[in-house]
């Protein structure tokens, strides 16, 4: 085995190293490093954004109370008194995409209206008191998930930092790479402790040390505990980016693992098509590809419109009755829940449909199609009929929304989340510290030595540059970033090179 010489970039000196044991390790530190140090920006936002957005459900309810609550007690009135009044208030010349009937006493009913002056998946909502039907507010709400305004901006903020489409490369790239520094890191956390053999004392920050040391302790203890957690995250984060989240859908597609949607063409015999984008809330644009209040689909944190919506209905062109007695038919068969919206037909070839929106474990997303006319049931799709992989993607979604499991699945996400932020933190501090004390002029610390592959075995080199290439065409801002770190890389190396000459 021979050894070679390697050129440190920072210094021009040079070290005996034996590439073909340790350069895993090496490449790993080095990617580790550069990934860490360009992405840890991006990271650092959308773990403080995404903390901010799993509590904001409770700042919502603080905030619009009087819009979402009532104090009036007594029976409901039916959906068409309701309807009828929101429409009124309106004018009745306005569209209405869907009603939300209150899901508890004390809550308010959300009767939506399209409107062309809003964005993408969002709509006007018109809050009324159910056992009154006066009108509590009137607010724009977004996508599957309802958002109020400000959960909206929080969630926009986590996925493009409100900056449109172009923004949203911010939170895909933070979440392409959020999984490769975890894998990453979590190798090298296994290497360390297997050649000190006291992993035990690996898993928790050290308080004998100062500095450095002390720095590394809480940078690798808190993300070997946190890296399932990002793994998780950088996988369902990815599920609603522009680039990476195409070619989930068009791989799930592929491997027809589409989720099933209930069909409202009243011009055929019922049937179920495929649609593979799952409902997404998008947060705002993480429910489908439009966001978190969007946080559903490939369009961003739902489908960002309304989840099996086919279109809207003019208010003067239907009978207020007819939500009433679609949402007692659907009752009689798979909607057993509060949380209900009802879509009117987009036109007359089309059916309602009533469905689950309930996003808390156990997962109640059933729906039912239904001919007005002849009062007949023409489809249904019930969670029970969703295939594993279907199911996975839908839980997968609620917990990275914080709505699978309440308060708990919050207070994870917020903890997770600080933890992100944290790392990344303590990595520049550690950067910092390792600058050379005997030269002022460097600023920050060496760097990890380059050229792990250049005595390699030749089966080493060939499968990191194909799963370099392979990770990079499937995730391409994983893919561009990599390259730009690779120009950075040989600029540095040059620079060094003509410094180590000139000395």
């Amino acid at each position: 085995m021979t050894t070679s010489l390697t050129t440190l970039p920072e210094t021009g000196r040079t070290k005996s190293r034996t590439p073909s044991r340790g350069w895993l390790g090496q490449l790993l530190r080095r990617l580790h490093f550069y990934a860490g140090t360009f992405v840890g920006p991006f990271i650092l936002i959308a773990a403080l954004s995404g903390a901010l957005y799993a509590i904001s459900p409770q700042i919502e309810t603080v905030v619009y109370a009087d819009e979402l609550t009532t104090q009036a007690t007594g029976p409901a009135l039916p959906l068409a008194d309701q309807v009828t009044a929101a429409t009124t208030y309106t004018g009745g010349g306005e569209t209405i995409s869907a009603v939300r009937p209150a899901p508890e006493p004390g809550a308010t009913t959300r009767v939506m209206f399209e409107d062309p002056n809003l964005d993408e998946s969002e709509s006007r909502a018109i809050f009324i008191d159910p056992t009154t039907a006066e009108v509590k507010g009137d607010l724009t709400v977004y996508g599957t998930s309802g958002s109020l305004p400000l959960r909206t901006w929080v969630d926009q903020l986590h996925r493009s930092l409100h900056l449109g489409d172009f923004g949203r490369y911010y939170s895909e790239l933070a979440a392409s790479w959020l999984g490769i520094i975890a894998v990453a890191g979590l190798c090298l956390w296994v290497m360390r402790a297997r050649k000190t053999r006291n992993a035990s004392a690996m898993l928790r920050p050290t308080r004998k040390h100062k500095g450095l040391r002390r720095t590394f302790s809480w940078h690798a203890s808190v993300g070997v505990w946190a890296a399932i957690g990002m793994l998780f995250l950088s996988a369902t984060g990815i599920t609603w980016s522009q680039l990476g989240g195409d070619n989930v859908t068009k791989l799930r597609a592929a491997l027809d693992w589409s989720t099933p949607a209930v069909s409202t063409d009243l011009g055929r015999d019922s049937a179920t098509r495929e649609s593979g984008n799952d409902g997404h809330d998008g947060h705002a644009g993480h429910e489908g590809n439009a966001g978190h209040a969007g946080h559903e689909s490939n369009a961003g944190h739902e489908d960002g419109a309304h989840m099996g919506q086919t279109g809207a209905t003019d208010a003067g062109g239907i009978d207020p009755a007819d939500f009433d007695m679609t949402l007692a038919m659907a009752r009689d068969i798979n909607v057993n829940t509060g949380l209900v919206e009802i879509l009117p037909p987009a036109d007359a070839d089309s059916a309602w449909v009533v469905q689950e929106i309930q996003r808390s474990f156990p997962t109640e997303v059933d729906a039912v199609a239904i001919d007005a006319k002849t009062m007949e049931i023409t489809d249904r799709v019930d969670f029970s009929d969703y295939g594993v992989a279907s199911k996975l993607a839908r839980w997968g979604i609620d917990l990275h929304m914080g709505t699978m499991f309440g308060l708990a699945n919050q207070i994870v996400l917020v903890v997770l989340a600080i933890a992100i932020a944290s790392m990344v933190v303590w990595g520049y501090v550690m950067w910092w510290q390792r600058r050379p004390k005997h030269d002022p002029s460097k600023k920050f610390g060496i760097t990890p030595v380059r050229g792990a592959l250049a005595d390699a075995p030749w089966w080493s080199v060939t499968a990191a540059v194909l799963a370099a290439v392979a990770i990079g065409v499937f995730l391409p801002m994983v893919g561009i970033s990599l390259l730009g770190f690779l120009i950075v890389d040989g600029v540095l190396a040059l620079r060094a090179r003509r410094l180590c000459h000139r000395a």
